[in-house]
């Protein structure tokens, strides 16, 4: 089930379901220690007519946030049972604190006795095994710990004089056929046992007293900390505080943070506006304080591979801070490329991906090839796009003075692992493509390997490192002078996929396939947009990956096997993607010429918003029969890619409104932006 309104604070992160229930719980880092590891944690309502938790379909509801903030608004009602609700949560934005404000109305004309319930089905350090659980009588909450990892749920009615629960419930579950304190619940009355071990859950009660046609608040919050006395500290504060006030600041906060943004959005359409700030926001949920930006944190997943997307690919990462750099939020990305100088090899290069604590991540990358010759189990794409993006964040945050320790620590020996990974033509050695799914010399890989000598012959210019700045520059040349020769298929008039090296041919086996990453011949600057053989590749992409169905978008590759839901590949030749779709509008953007020409590129854009959730959250696909989400969501690579078309969208707005203009063509009359610095 997809994940939905994930809300976090750099430290903590909770995704909720399609239904409104709570599956992820991140912390203390985001994307590492899921402490719920996708169980399911309830929240229902009990009156005298009835009960029903907050997933029964008789309950309507609507996902959504606040507008421009992180703080969740989901309006619900039960019609038969004459009560609406409405749900407002957020993490706090100072304290690692989860609130949760729930307003109940009550439609019928005689005063009703309402209790909600409030369940935690936790799994400390991402398991079952030895968790405990109990009541603690000081501070009147449930206490979760492990180790060094505590929680506390805790409410607080409107009712009572001071915040405790009514009633509550702690057990065993998932041994003996044991299914949850939850299902204590739906009699109305909790049995109340103080303390359990084990794998374990539970539940408080809140009671409202509610008159005719009447409405009332009620709060729960939990507090998240690495020993019992700061659980214990951060309850007190919100006691003191007021769960109101922190709710209310961490609104504030997200309103005025999105609406940084070094552009002026008035240029673009409301709901396009609205849904860029909507992504800035999604992104940031999933950009861990210490600097990992996560690929995505829906344990859905491990239903189909038995690991997830919580890891920091140096490229999605890398790609992710070159659109928060462009919008403004350097410190942001500056922690990113701090975490990726931590973490580079002595021979100079990045591994396939980390855990957010730093910790290299798994992999699937063999190091000996069919031959049981040694290889490098990277993708070189990686270490020479965070090279690509270090330079952009520099000019763009204005830092390039203080980018020494950058270039002798980070620069200098990524440059020279790209300089030497190379065979004797120029072009790359095989590394694993961005997919991770083979083995060769990629467009895609060579197109980044391009832009990260050229950044590095940027910064030794700076520098003036003189040496170092001519003979970068020099292989990136041969590097584009090589691709141009080998990449490039006369026969089809258009550049090829990869090249595989075969040993009983003793050459390079060239890749037709269809690919949609092919996209970075032009977004990496190695072929100039006017060339006919780019353009001829372009077109040939749109029209062998465009989805030939209802729901459109454009596909990873020919015959894409993952998430493959059918085999007519001549009409489906894959699920279609939000970031290959997006990628076919930035180059529909770099190619305009009028401001007519952008009308296609929008439309693409228009396409991602209406194929992502209510709530804006976008997975990394959809389903190409019923636009369903598929994979992981949300995909930060997925809105990331959302800002940064948006972005080329104003700047070549502008351009070409100014141009029109002074050429006497009828131009917007809507205000536009100074172009984005690349």
């Amino acid at each position: 089930m997809a994940r939905d309104l994930p809300i976090g604070n750099g430290n903590v992160l909770i995704n909720f379901d399609a239904a409104y229930n709570i599956r992820d719980m991140y912390y203390p880092l985001v994307g590492q220690e899921n402490q719920s590891s996708d169980h399911l944690s309830h929240f229902g309502i009990w009156c005298q007519e009835g009960f029903f938790w907050i997933d029964n379909p008789e309950v309507s509801k609507k996902l959504t946030y606040l507008e421009d903030s992180l703080v969740t608004d989901v309006p619900c009602s039960h019609e038969r049972l004459g009560l609406s609700f409405g749900i407002r949560d957020g993490v706090d934005v100072q304290q690692n604190a989860f609130v949760r404000k729930v307003k109940v109305e009550n439609h019928f004309d005689v005063e009703r006795e309402i209790k909600l319930y409030f369940h935690l089905d936790l799994q400390i350090y991402g398991n079952g095994v030895g968790d405990t659980i109990y009541y603690d009588p000081e501070l009147n909450s449930l206490v979760f710990y492990k180790g060094h990892r505590y929680m506390s749920l805790s409410c607080l009615s409107p009712d009572s004089e001071k915040p405790a629960p009514s009633g509550y419930a702690t057990g065993q579950k998932g041994i003996h056929g044991l299914e949850g304190t939850w299902r204590d619940a739906e009699d109305g009355h909790l049995g109340g046992n103080p303390i359990a071990q084990g794998s374990v859950d539970g539940i408080i009660e809140l009671t409202l007293k509610l008159p005719a046609n009447s409405s009332k608040e009620a709060w729960f919050w939990i507090c998240f900390g690495k020993t019992k006395q700061e659980v214990e500290r951060l309850e007190q504060q919100l006691r003191t505080a007021t769960p109101q006030v922190l709710l209310q600041r961490t609104h504030e906060h997200w309103v005025k943070w999105v609406n940084q943004d070094a552009h002026q959005l008035s240029l673009l359409k409301p709901d396009l506006e609205s849904f860029y700030k909507r992504c800035l926001l999604i992104t940031r949920t999933n950009v861990d304080n210490r600097g990992a930006i996560i690929a995505a944190n829906d344990s859905d997943i491990l239903k189909f591979a038995k690991d997830t997307y919580s890891y920091m690919w140096p490229r999605d990462g890398a790609l992710v801070s070159h659109a928060l750099d462009r919008a403004g939020y350097h410190e942001l990305s500056r922690k990113f490329f701090d975490f990726c100088l931590k973490v580079l090899t002595p021979e100079g290069y990045l591994m396939h991906k980390y855990n957010p604590d730093s910790s290299v991540g798994s992999s699937w990358h063999p190091w000996v090839d069919g031959q049981g010759k040694k290889q490098l189990a990277i993708q070189e794409d990686e270490t020479a796009l965070v090279l690509f993006t270090l330079w952009h964040h520099h000019k763009l945050a204005g830092t390039l003075d203080k980018s020494r320790e950058d270039y002798e620590k980070l620069v200098k020996p990524a440059a020279d692992f790209l300089v030497h990974y190379r065979d004797a033509s120029g072009l790359p050695l095989p590394s694993y493509d961005l997919w991770e799914e083979r083995y060769g010399v990629l467009a895609f890989t060579v197109s980044s390997v391009y832009a990260g000598l050229v950044a590095a012959a940027r910064f030794a210019e700076f520098h003036e490192d003189k040496a170092r700045a001519v003979y970068y520059a020099d292989i990136a040349e041969l590097v584009k002078k090589s691709a141009e020769q080998q990449l490039f298929a006369p026969e089809q008039n258009r550049f090829l996929r990869a090249l595989y090296w075969s040993y009983e041919e003793n050459k390079y086996i060239p890749d037709y396939t269809m690919d949609m990453s092919m996209y970075a011949l032009f977004d990496f600057g190695l072929l100039q947009l006017e060339d006919p053989r780019l353009l001829a590749t372009m077109k040939a992409l749109k029209d062998k990956l465009w989805v030939q169905t209802d729901i459109g978008g454009i596909a990873r590759y020919e015959n894409d096997y993952y998430h493959q839901v059918t085999n007519d590949v001549a009409k489906v030749p894959g699920n279609p993607w939000f970031i290959c779709t997006l990628w076919y509008a930035e180059w529909l953007i770099a190619t305009a010429k009028t401001v007519q020409d952008l009308v296609e590129a929008e439309n693409l854009m228009r396409w991602a918003i209406n194929h992502a959730l209510p709530s804006g959250v976008m997975a990394e696909q959809v389903h190409p029969f019923s636009g369903e989400p598929m994979s992981v969501s949300p995909l930060t690579w997925s809105h990331a890619s959302f800002i940064k078309v948006a972005q080329e969208y104003l700047s070549k707005l502008k351009t070409l409104t100014s141009k029109e203009a002074k050429s006497g063509v009828d131009a917007s009359e809507d205000k536009v932006l100074e172009p984005v610095n690349h």
